[in-house]
Parts: C-alpha cells; sequence; structure tokens
C-alpha cells in the first residue's frame, strides 16, 4: 500500500503495517481529531472495516479498533458521535470505488479481531491540560493535579484542597462526555472511597457549558488512561 486517502477534514495513509491518520486544517475536520493530531493505527489494532453511504450521499470509510487497543476509544466508552469518531472518513459519492478498493486491503491485513491485552495505539502526547467547571485538570505524565476554583467547586472539594495523584496511585480512569451541561472526568485512585456525586469527589472534575469540552477532556483522560497502564507493565518487564 502507501496511498493517500484525502476526505472531510484528514487524510489517512495506507502504509505496509497500518494506518496513518493525520488532520488536515482548515479542511473542516473535528476539534477531536485535531487536538488528537498524527496517528499510526497498526492494522493489528482493527477489528473492523466497513464502507456506507451517510444521509447526504457522501462515502463514509470506517474501521472499528479492538476492544481496549486504543485508549482515547477505551476512555469514550461508546460516548462519540459519529461526527467525532476519529476512526470515520468522509469522502465524495464519486470516491467509492476508491474506497471500496482500501476497504478490502485493510480487510485483509486483519488477523486478530478480540480484545487485545494492551494498547496498540500511542496516546495522546502529554503534558495535557484543561479547565473543567469546578476546577483546571493538569498532567504532565507522571501526575494529574486538580486545582479547585473558588467559584465552582463544591464546599467538600474547596475545603479538602488543591490534589495530586501520581499515576502509580491511579487505577483507572471514567469519562462523561459534556452532555445537557454536565459531565466529569473521574479517576479511581487506589484506597480512596469516592462519593457517588463527582461534585463532592475531590478525585474529580466536573463539566459545564464552555468547561470539559470532548475535544479538550478525552485527550487527556486518555492520555492518563496510556499513563496508568505502561506504570503496571513496567514491574512485568522487570521480571
Amino acid at each position: 500500500m502507501g496511498d493517500v486517502l484525502k476526505g472531510r477534514g484528514c487524510a489517512w495513509e495506507f502504509e505496509d503495517g497500518g494506518l496513518r491518520i493525520t488532520p488536515e486544517p482548515g479542511k473542516k475536520g473535528s476539534k477531536l481529531s485535531m487536538e488528537l493530531g498524527a496517528r499510526f493505527v497498526p492494522y493489528d489494532a482493527l477489528a473492523e472495516v466497513a464502507l456506507e453511504t451517510d444521509a447526504r450521499g457522501r462515502v463514509v470509510l470506517r474501521v472499528v479498533p479492538r476492544q481496549g487497543a486504543d485508549p482515547v476509544m477505551s476512555a469514550a466508552a461508546g460516548q462519540l458521535q459519529d461526527s467525532l469518531d476519529p476512526y470515520r472518513l468522509v469522502l465524495p459519492a464519486a470516491k467509492e470505488e476508491l474506497a471500496g478498493r482500501h476497504a478490502d486491503e485493510i480487510r485483509a491485513a486483519l488477523s486478530e479481531r478480540g480484545p487485545a491485552e494492551r494498547f496498540l495505539v500511542a496516546g495522546p502526547s502529554v503534558p495535557r491540560a484543561f479547565k473543567a467547571w469546578d476546577g483546571e485538570a493538569a498532567f504532565d505524565g507522571q501526575a494529574v493535579t486538580f486545582t479547585w476554583f473558588l467559584s465552582g467547586a463544591s464546599p467538600a472539594k474547596y475545603t479538602a484542597g488543591d490534589r495530586r495523584y501520581p499515576v502509580s496511585e491511579i487505577e483507572g480512569v471514567e469519562w462523561h462526555a459534556l452532555e445537557d451541561a454536565s459531565g466529569s472526568l473521574r479517576l479511581h485512585v487506589r484506597g480512596h472511597q469516592a462519593p457517588a456525586d463527582p461534585n463532592k469527589d475531590p478525585a474529580s472534575v466536573v463539566f459545564g457549558i464552555g468547561h470539559g469540552a470532548t475535544h479538550e477532556s478525552l485527550p487527556f483522560a486518555a492520555a492518563v488512561l496510556a499513563a496508568v497502564q505502561e506504570t503496571k507493565a513496567e514491574p512485568l518487564s522487570r521480571r
């Protein structure tokens, strides 16, 4: 392979070992794809490929990662709308035959389609930071820091004070997309008894209108997830 297929907002380059997805600025791509940047997706990370037609008659080439192969999709947990799916390439109807050939080539390259034992796609780059409704979240690759806003944080959080959670203490990340002016990012921290309400949990930040948008908070969650998995794998590699 080695061909490039350009669609709405991004280009897919078909290489021998995988698919390189590169967003193109100014080409009506999603903010999420732009924030993720160029990504290499090994064919080993993919479970399915499909060629569809949308309501406008455009051709849509879509690939589906294996469960657990991509930290972004793992963090999203099925919450992404089609327009935000980074594995969906929208093309003019005239490119249907060309897209079909590439779909066949990808399909022929697929092998294992079950859940992956580890991430096969690199996580988003770090450092990362974004403003939630009740505080600012920052991640430097080693620890997640929550700095509370007096204007938005609950009394429980503000009284508890700003928080720093080393990756070695984080066991998982739970992300809920901003919808109807609410959403959240919660860290599962070893030994931490989390209240049900993320507004009262100092290991969570909550979203609101203009705070915690998907293109900011999802790559953050995915970057933390990738770092957590890498940290867990390090002791095993030393055995």
